[in-house]
């Protein structure tokens, strides 16, 4: 049995490559699998959120504001995800399989499963970095 903490990242990643997908070509290639995490949960409600999502995320991302949206819409789609894993508790593999499938098939090569982190530092004298991946700290001109 997952943790709540375990659930809680799996939506996260979930819900990311979800909204990633949204506004891409790739969309249409795993909308249908998408859609029958919900096939018991009034499938034809969340096509047309996800439809509206989609319309509404191009057309931020032909104005320069798809950033903002895309966040948002990732928050809302990851506690969709939550309440569906907790109504349905079979869904979790269906989504793991999901995510190793046909969410990652329709990537291109340089893409990437991603999800949301929060890193919080206290400090007292001295200096903190904090990184979700990769960091390169230089000090003085010299790396």
């Amino acid at each position: 049995m997952e943790t709540s903490v375990e659930l809680a990242g799996l939506a996260s990643v979930a819900a990311a490559r979800l909204i990633d997908l949204l506004a891409t070509d790739g969309w249409a290639a795993v909308k249908s699998s998408v859609l029958s995490l919900w096939r018991s949960a009034h499938p034809e409600r969340v096509e047309e959120e996800l439809t509206d999502a989609r319309g509404e995320l191009i057309q931020a991302q032909r104005t320069g504001d798809g950033q903002e949206l895309q966040g948002l819409l990732v928050a809302e789609w990851q506690a969709r995800i939550i309440r569906l894993m907790a109504t349905r508790p079979d869904a979790v593999d269906e989504l793991r399989s999901l995510l190793g499938g046909e969410l990652r098939a329709a990537e291109t090569p340089e893409q990437q499963i991603t999800g949301s982190m929060t890193l919080e530092a206290h400090v007292s004298g001295g200096d903190a970095f904090l990184a979700g991946r990769d960091m390169t700290v230089t000090r003085g001109g010299q790396a």
